[in-house]
């Protein structure tokens, strides 16, 4: 027996594990128990890690499609075949022509996984590069950089008031959820912002039950409430913020008997949510994923959460919004980035860059035009690592007819997901178990100076390969350029490279202190320390001039979702769908394969399959009972799941989670643009019907 001290990665957040191994085999995991993440614990994904990684339904070697059959060759073949396959994009089309689609285990592989791809596509002359980041987080990222100069994450451990707005952590975000669970036994207090009652709903203070697609009326309101009686932090906003004008005029314009009809949150419950947070010693507002950016106001969501930060002097302090030192590394990016832009970013350039911070994607809902050789251009190659985007993407329907026009499409994927049946050839990806990176981005997404090599557990199964091995054979096979941008022998060379600004190194991570290293700590009065925010104007941007350079509303304003229940469509669409809420057992589409997590799911659900959950009131209108099989239907599509009838969520208003294949809410949503500054759709408030299922 053996033990070795690892990172999860079946979900975002990298949770510490221990992996026992017993002839070179993993025999049990548990969490790791200095881990400053999850403290030992571990989630139902993460204890079931050994059912995932020797899964019977593991691809173990590459594939070729030949006819509607697959025929398994070497990787010498696969190579080969995809080589063949660029040269002749890029000579008989266009370098532009070839597109690369990366998912969450690539995203949070680390940064030197996702540069790396990156890299090569420079390389290869193609800025075509996306990920789910087009629908969900980035999107935050660039609101509170356009607000404060920099991303900031909630200070949970240390703060006395929370808002939990949009996030249901004890199914989506376990780390956050033990933190909630402690900062409550100690008398912190809490404000939940859901439409659904959730577990951490229950344990708060105060829940407000806002309609979706109205979250920025609601911020208003909080705003309004706490300027006008004058709740803010006076020699902060003077001396720290710019706009301060603006905004006040801005907000003396909203009614709060509008703002109520809008959200359907009672005035006096607003006013005194902005009391508690604003009187409170330490208060911070912790977003949901995605939740907040799904929206025609998505960007403006974020800018408003952290303006509401600002004007109660939130920021860089205890209890408020903060981050941490960062890991320095070397970026595996070309160094002189490519001339053409990606897809997408024409119509939002914020979306690829603000100011000195450069996001490098393009934006994928613009994708599906061009897989049907339409605008800009055609997409004729597409490879697809670690993702399932005919599942986890909007519009599920067109996507599909864009993939059928592709001409080559290669996947590598652990399984053969929905989007792996559509490729020409299929490559088996390592699991996490089965390859070394760097988890660099604790930082990042949770404030903790930490920095921790995810091992290489165990042999890979099979012929599998982990991303970065493909990407660096694949350059080796390339002609051009590709020898003098990858001069690196194997992956460990390239951590090596990476990790040579941080003064640490590979085998410090690896044999020294596998538990991983504390580097730096959270930058409290960091705005003091450096005189000021990175902002044009050097202060906290509560009006911002950036955004009205380019068309956009300046302020935080509020915006009827791109299918209004105010609208004419409302007659044929009397019900505001909404999608994406997280389920414990699963991450996406992912490990719904796996029979321990199935029952567990089961046993939570009573269903095997999609479920969509109503009001009683809303169910008695259109005669549905409990678990009865019932059909939704959108503009794009109709779906059959079952009913879940339940007083947890307010009245017209349908929530079905998604990663289904049968009940793939996807077929439902629309991946038309709703944000004009970044481009994201609406998945969180979209208009739809409900009926019983008996003629589906």
């Amino acid at each position: 027996m053996r033990k070795v001290l690892t990172a999860c990665e079946l979900c975002a957040w990298s949770c510490g594990m221990e992996v026992d191994l017993k002839a070179g085999r993993i025999e049990d995991v548990s969490g790791m128990d200095d881990h400053p993440l999850n403290r030992g614990k571990l989630c139902p994904k993460g204890a079931s890690v050994r059912d995932y990684v020797y899964s019977e339904d593991r691809i173990l070697h590459p594939l070729r499609k030949e006819g509607d059959e697959w025929r398994e060759i070497s990787w010498e073949e696969a190579f080969s075949t995809l080589i063949e396959k660029l040269q002749e994009t890029g000579d008989n089309y266009s370098p532009k022509s070839l597109a690369t689609i990366i998912g969450m285990p690539i995203l949070l592989g680390g940064s030197s996984t996702v540069s790396f791809i990156r890299r090569f596509m420079d390389v290869y002359g193609s800025p075509n590069c996306f990920s789910p980041e087009s629908i969900c987080y980035r999107h935050q990222i660039i609101g509170q950089t356009l607000t404060l100069g920099k991303f900031c994450v909630p200070d949970v451990s240390k703060a006395d008031c929370i808002v939990v707005w949009g996030h249901n952590p004890h199914n989506s975000k376990p780390p956050l959820a033990w933190q909630i669970d402690k900062a409550k036994g100690r008398g912190v207090r809490i404000i939940v912002i859901d439409p659904r009652r959730t577990r951490v709903a229950d344990m708060a203070d105060i829940h407000l039950q806002v309609e979706p697609g109205t979250d920025t009326a609601l911020a208003l309101g909080l705003m309004k409430a706490i300027v006008e009686n004058e709740l803010f932090d006076e020699e902060f906003v003077e001396e720290y913020c710019t706009g301060f004008p603006e905004l006040k005029e801005h907000l003396e314009k909203q009614s709060m008997e509008n703002i109520e009809n809008l959200t359907r949150v009672d005035r006096t419950d607003i006013r005194k949510s902005a009391e508690l947070f604003a009187n409170s010693d330490g208060s911070c507002i912790v977003q949901g994923v995605n939740s907040l950016d799904q929206h025609a106001t998505g960007v403006q969501n974020s800018r408003a959460i952290a303006i509401l930060h600002a004007l109660t002097g939130n920021i860089d302090s205890e209890g408020g919004f903060v981050r941490s030192s960062r890991f320095h590394t070397n970026y595996l990016r070309k160094e002189n980035l490519l001339d053409e832009i990606p897809i997408g970013i024409e119509q939002h350039p914020l979306f690829y860059q603000v100011w000195n911070t450069h996001f490098g994607e393009g934006q994928s809902m613009y994708l599906y035009d061009a897989l049907l050789g339409e605008t800009p251009y055609p997409i004729e190659t597409l490879i697809v690592s670690g993702s399932n985007p005919l599942i986890t993407w909007p519009n599920s329907q067109k996507l599909a007819k864009g993939l059928k026009n592709v001409d080559f499409i290669a996947v590598m994927d652990l399984f053969m997901t929905e989007t792996a049946e559509a490729a020409d050839l299929v490559l088996p990806a390592a699991s996490f178990m089965e390859r070394e990176e760097l988890c660099d981005y604790y930082s990042v997404i949770f404030g903790i100076p930490y920095v921790m090599l995810r091992k290489k557990v165990i042999e890979s199964r099979g012929d599998s390969m982990s991303d970065v091995k493909f990407w660096l054979e694949l350059a080796k096979g390339m002609s051009g350029d590709f020898d003098k941008h990858f001069p690196w022998k194997n992956p460990r060379d390239i951590l090596k490279h990476v990790l040579k600004p941080s003064d640490h190194t590979l085998s410090e991570l690896l044999d020294e202190h596998p538990e991983g290293i504390m580097f730096g700590d959270v930058q409290y009065g960091e705005h003091e320390k450096y005189q000021g925010f990175k902002t044009p104007s050097g202060k906290i941007e509560l009006y911002s001039e950036t955004l009205e350079n380019q068309g956009h509303d300046p302020l935080p304003t509020f915006k009827e979702p791109k299918e209004s229940i105010r609208s004419e469509k409302a007659e044929k669409f009397p019900l505001i769908l909404t999608t994406g809420s997280r389920l414990l057992p699963f991450t996406h589409s992912q490990m719904r394969n796996i029979p321990k997590l199935k029952k567990l799911y089961k046993a939570k659900h009573s269903t095997q399959q999609c479920f969509a959950e109503i009001n009683p009131v809303t169910a008695g209108k259109f005669d549905i009972k409990n678990g009865e099989e019932v059909k939704i239907t959108t503009q794009r599509g109709e779906i059959k799941a079952t009913a879940k009838v339940t007083e947890d969520i307010i009245e017209r208003v349908v929530n079905i989670p998604h990663g289904w294949n049968k009940g793939n809410v996807n077929i439902l949503t629309d991946n038309e643009p709703a944000d004009p500054i970044t481009g994201a759709p609406d998945l969180k408030s979209e208009l739809c019907r409900i009926s019983k299922a008996r003629n589906f």
